[in-house]
């Protein structure tokens, strides 16, 4: 064998195993269990406004001011078709032929409307999410839970929950 092929095969192996070294990184344990929530996240429960008007009041008017907000934080459209936004008590919605541009946010209502390209409406005639303690969960069509959105937060000023204080849970 000639120093040329030894010296060859000797650089072949040392690529391969640099390769192999680098592909088998594996990041510390803070990093791998980041939460990606946030503006990392692909389509995520971005807000929720729940029960601001008190439970006695059914008019539609006041049940449209009741929503969730979804956000798509990709460049990407994302087809929603079979998604499901639900509750804590199993009040859910189901999205039918419904797509979320990129980087842009529908919000659904939970009373009658007309549906836009920003605004999708449940036509409901019940309030769904009850102030601070329900939850808000999306999954994609699969049923994998996307995201979690726990409601909680102070009153505001018409004596309902503004959920300023709501938080994910990280999927």
């Amino acid at each position: 064998m000639s120093a040329s092929s030894v010296a060859a095969r000797r650089l072949a192996a040392a690529a391969v195993a640099s390769a192999a070294a680098v592909g088998a990184f594996v990041p510390p344990a803070s990093a791998a269990d980041h939460d990606l929530r946030g503006r990392n996240a692909r389509v995520e429960i971005s807000d929720v406004q729940s029960d601001t008007w008190g439970r006695q009041d059914r008019s539609n008017r006041s049940l449209n001011r009741e929503w969730v907000e979804i956000t798509n934080n990709t460049r990407r459209d994302v087809t929603l078709s079979g998604w499901t936004l639900s509750d804590r008590d199993g009040h859910t919605y189901t999205f039918h032929h419904y797509r979320l541009d990129g980087r842009s946010t529908v919000r659904v209502h939970t009373g009658y409307g007309r549906d836009t390209r920003t605004d999708l409406y449940q036509d409901r005639r019940r309030s769904v999410f009850e102030g601070r303690h329900d939850t808000a969960t999306l999954r994609n069509a699969y049923g994998r839970v996307v995201d979690t959105f726990f409601l909680g937060g102070d009153r505001d000023r018409d004596g309902g929950y503004r959920n300023h204080g709501g938080h994910h849970r990280g999927h």
